[in-house]
């Protein structure tokens, strides 16, 4: 075998705001200090991961990225790499890949690793392709076994991608009441609760919930549904949620902080995505023990086992979305089933073994 290179490792994020990947970035870094492993974040200074990273005194290299194209922060990024002996760059999004392409042409010989974290195809458009084959890739990580289909199916030789799944803090949320935020959010103490954390964008497919929830809510009066999540979507999904007569019914939060007091609130979590790279939100209510029902969409069916931890529904369809809702609204006994089940079936997506799974890749690359 050859010598293995000290693995000394820069992390790359372009994305400003803070939502699913960034907060696998955070598990990963925080897991690879705690192992002794050298690794820094390249990010820009005014994003939130970079405010997140500096609150915890995690090594942190603010760099103003424009775009993915950035000639002048790659080269600043790779005179960072060069002066200070990285062995690893890890890109940790799409245009985070972009640029890092750019800094290898600027330094062959540090290690490629692109993380890819949602399941849409790379052939469209065609620089998605050209960039996702790339020879100057050494490794992709899939984060679940469902975006590796996907890629092989695109072009992308096996060999090239490791799945890594995404993973979870099972000491993230701890116990808080949940009263005071029934009061914020003026919800009926009577009512049950059913709750989703998800950006307002696209794939996660809002239209089709709020379709369900009208359904829901035509049949049963004493529910509630809370959308926890910001996008660019919210004028058009409000604009939906008064056209099908859910203003009392259907609540958008917004961006909230404080997602513990949510989880424990919720007495269904449901996630409608019709596409999906894994869904932590569902990791993170199976973990706290909230029964759940999603979609059998991109990696959530490696989550979810239909009628053991959780119930399984097709994509884009409201109505059987809406009924297997009802059923866990109706069925006590039920929830408290899939409840118990919940937990121990995420204890495998523990965040720590994410971490030891990346330290075993990047060892491997070195050797």
């Amino acid at each position: 075998m050859g010598k293995e290179t000290e693995i000394k490792i820069l992390h790359l994020e372009t994305v400003r705001e803070w939502r699913g990947g960034q907060q696998q970035i955070a598990y990963l870094v925080k897991g690879l200090l705690r192992n002794n492993i050298q690794t820094v974040l390249a990010c820009h200074p005014r994003s939130e991961i970079m405010a997140r990273f500096k609150r915890n005194r995690w090594p942190v290299f603010p760099v103003k990225m424009e775009h993915g194209l950035d000639i002048k922060a790659a080269r600043q990024i790779a005179r960072y790499i060069k002066e200070n002996g990285f062995s690893i760059i890890h890109a940790h999004s799409s245009h985070a890949l972009s640029l890092a392409l750019l800094v290898k042409t600027m330094h062959r010989p540090v290690k490629l690793i692109a993380s890819r974290r949602v399941d849409f195809s790379v052939k469209k458009p065609i620089v998605g392709s050209v960039k996702y084959n790339n020879p100057l890739i050494d490794r992709i990580v899939c984060i679940s076994d469902n975006i590796a289909r996907v890629l092989m199916q695109d072009g992308i030789k096996k060999q090239k991608l490791t799945v890594i799944h995404s993973g979870i803090d099972m000491q993230r949320f701890k116990k808080s009441s949940s009263v005071s935020l029934r009061d914020e959010l003026g919800i009926p103490a009577d009512h049950l609760i059913v709750g989703t954390v998800a950006a307002l964008v696209g794939h996660k497919d809002y239209p089709t919930l709020l379709k369900a929830a009208r359904l829901v809510c035509q049949n049963y009066s004493a529910v509630t549904f809370v959308a926890v999540g910001e996008g660019n979507d919210r004028s058009e999904l409000e604009t939906l949620r008064a056209k099908l007569g859910l203003k009392e019914c259907f609540r958008f939060t917004g961006f909230r902080s404080d997602l513990e007091r949510f989880y424990h609130l919720f007495d269904v979590f449901v996630l409608a995505s019709y596409k999906e790279g894994l869904g932590t939100s569902v990791l993170d209510a199976l973990a706290q023990g909230v029964p759940v029902v999603a979609t059998r969409a991109g990696g959530i069916p490696e989550m979810i086992v239909h009628g053991q931890n959780g119930m399984l529904v097709p994509p884009r369809n409201p109505e059987q979305l809406a009924v297997a809702i009802e059923r866990l609204l109706h069925d006590a006994d039920f929830r408290k089933r899939l409840a118990l089940r919940a937990r121990l079936s995420v204890e495998k997506f523990d965040y720590q073994n994410m971490v030891q799974k990346h330290i075993a890749l990047y060892r491997n690359l070195l050797t």
